[in-house]
């Protein structure tokens, strides 16, 4: 099965050095010195990692055969593709692999269906599902331990505890409700026109 790993950024100085996006929970294995990976367009590559190193937070890639800042610019947005066993399982049984998550029906505890993974965002501060509702809608929820309590393979589903507002439709009658609420304050905010009486 192949996987995406990372997407290749921008050149990092003049030697051919390029920054990635990691798109993994094990860097380490996946973009160490000597990995060979397929890449999207398939022409750009296969690419083999040369060396890496971290610098002001980012990890910097050179590829065998890159020497230059033009050639590193040339390999820009390029995907990189591992190949991964199916049935192989990261190391931490809290992380999981894109394919294991993909097609997960999304659940409240209660078991209201909420909708179905179908994709999954990697941004720099956290992961994001992208859940396909049952009306054809999407919504996103934060891959973080306060809002996913419990990812079941078996079951093939995702609990979620959302906050309020996460889950659009019925949030929204609990925001009205609120602005409601503060109409008597505002009514109230009037009545005090007291206030102008005693400035004159």
């Amino acid at each position: 099965m192949q996987l995406v790993v990372a997407r290749i950024g921008r050149a990092h100085g003049i030697k051919g050095e390029v920054t990635v996006e990691v798109r993994t929970d094990e860097p380490e294995l996946r973009l160490g010195p000597g990995a060979v990976l397929a890449t999207d367009p398939a022409a750009t590559g296969p690419l083999t990692i040369e060396s890496g190193r971290v610098h002001s937070g980012r990890l910097l890639l050179r590829f065998e055969g890159v020497r230059d800042r033009t050639g590193a610019e040339a390999l820009r947005n390029t995907l990189l593709i591992a190949d991964v066993d199916p049935e192989e399982l990261p190391e931490d049984e809290d992380e999981f692999y894109d394919h294991q998550l993909i097609d997960l029906d999304v659940v409240l505890a209660d078991g209201t269906e909420i909708g179905r993974i179908t994709e999954i965002s990697h941004l720099p501060s956290q992961d994001l599902f992208i859940v396909e509702r049952p009306d054809g809608s999407e919504v996103m929820i934060p891959f973080v331990e306060e809002i996913v309590s419990e990812i079941d393979l078996e079951e093939q589903r995702a609990v979620i505890t959302p906050p309020p507002g996460l889950i659009d439709e019925s949030e929204a009658v609990v925001v009205s409700s609120r602005d409601e609420e503060a109409e008597p304050e505002e009514g109230a905010a009037e009545e005090s026109g007291e206030a102008p009486k005693d400035d004159a």
